[in-house]
């Protein structure tokens, strides 16, 4: 378990090395039998150390991540909720990651729904990016909008708050969270010129279909 929590602090580390955070806000947690290894609240990852990432059972439990008795017992991230809840709707999900990027955030502030102005937007799962309605942060009412607007998507807007993708894995999850701030910072761009001109339900279709090989080498 050390080994993995570990690699979620790497990659807590390395969000905010790629500018999608800064100091503590945001939050990684990563698959592990039946819970997950998350980044505890209010800590730094810089001064962080893999014996205090948490893991949290299905069923809200903490236990540490460290075989030793003397290791400290942190308190998960506040967003424990919908990290839980997300991998409890979505098997597929082996790593998530939020994060309040700058782009996102500023579109998520506006309430923003990401339209199909460019294909990539097929990237995550659909023709849109939804933004999950706002509710207050750490509570399950946030849980339950984040995981309506995740509905077979793989990334969402929370509306005043950031952002949340998943991944397979924790390299997965990190790498979509940066090529959607890319995308969020495409469209705060393209709202400068004017009314975004969007491609069809139909290409988008294509697109999407397109995208189940996207990625797969033989």
């Amino acid at each position: 378990m050390i080994e993995l929590a570990a690699q979620v602090l790497a990659t807590a580390r390395a969000m905010n090395e790629a500018h999608l955070n800064r100091g503590a806000a945001g939050n990684v947690s990563a698959r592990h039998g039946d819970g997950f290894i998350i980044t505890p609240t209010g800590m730094r990852y810089e001064r962080s150390r893999p014996e205090d990432m948490v893991w949290v059972g299905f069923d809200g439990a903490t236990r540490r991540v460290a075989d030793s008795a003397t290791a400290p017992l942190r308190k998960p991230s506040s967003e424990w909720r919908f990290h839980r809840d997300l991998y409890l709707a979505r098997p597929e999900a082996g790593a998530v990651l939020h994060a309040h990027a700058p782009f996102a955030t500023a579109l998520a502030c506006q309430e923003l729904e990401i339209p199909p102005f460019h294909y990539m937007i097929a990237r995550f799962g659909g023709e849109t990016v939804r933004c999950a309605r706002y509710a207050t942060f750490g509570t399950q009412e946030l849980s339950d909008a984040v995981i309506a607007a995740l509905f077979d998507r793989r990334a969402c807007l929370m509306a005043h708050h950031g952002m949340v993708v998943f991944g397979g894995d924790l390299d997965e999850a990190l790498q979509l969270a940066i090529e959607f701030e890319a995308l969020c910072e495409q469209y705060w761009r393209v709202l400068q010129l004017g009314a975004p001109k969007l491609l069809s339900s139909a290409e988008m279709q294509r697109v999407l279909a397109r995208f189940s090989e996207y990625g797969k080498q033989r």
